[in-house]
């Protein structure tokens, strides 16, 4: 590819565009690649503790990404990136149940999933793939905030009776639940980047 004309389209077009492009200029792709390669690798090291795996994966969702780009199309809540995160996540969780039946791998949970999968095609996620993931973030968390969190959005359970279990007031648990968000939230972050 002429460096130039690469330069420009990287700066001039969306990814969406990009996309679009590469199935008719392959080459093009390669942008999308510099764009998304390295923050791809961390998310899928956040999920499978393996650079190795984690380069593998990435570059097997990659590849999916091309395949299927004639079929991507901008929806509401739908960009390259939330689709492209989608694959890599799918692509992941598929790869780490793999993992933990035949290496009798234990998964410790993150969860940026819900912010990063929050459009109209989240059905994909099977929701014990989901659940992993979240019960990552809270094993990361302090104990007494990532209990709450479990009892709480995992679990069911209502203030009330999470307050009983943990013997203070209703109100604690409240402050609890609202300080266990943001750490959730920070934690969260703190993987994807």
């Amino acid at each position: 590819m002429n460096d130039k004309l690469g330069d420009n389209l990287n700066m001039e077009k969306s990814d969406e565009e990009i996309l679009a492009l590469s199935v008719k200029q392959p080459y093009l792709f390669g942008i999308l690649l510099d764009r998304y390669q390295d923050a791809f690798i961390r998310k899928a090291e956040s999920v499978l503790h393996s650079r190795e795996d984690a380069e593998d994966i990435v570059q097997e969702a990659f590849t999916k990404i091309y395949r299927y780009a004639d079929k991507f199309q901008v929806q509401d809540g739908a960009s390259f990136k939330s689709w492209g995160y989608k694959i890599l996540l799918n692509t992941a969780f598929t790869r780490y149940q793999k993992m933990k039946k035949h290496r009798g791998a234990v998964f410790n949970p993150d969860p940026e999933w819900y912010e990063v999968m929050a459009d109209t095609k989240m059905q994909q996620f099977e929701k014990q793939e989901m659940k992993d993931y979240v019960i990552s973030v809270l094993s990361r968390m302090p104990e007494h905030l990532g209990k709450v969190l479990r009892l709480h959005f995992l679990e069911g359970r209502p203030q009330e009776e999470i307050a009983k279990i943990e013997g203070v007031s209703v109100g604690a648990i409240k402050t609890r639940v609202h300080r266990a968000k943001k750490e959730f939230k920070k934690i969260n972050a703190t993987i994807g980047n």
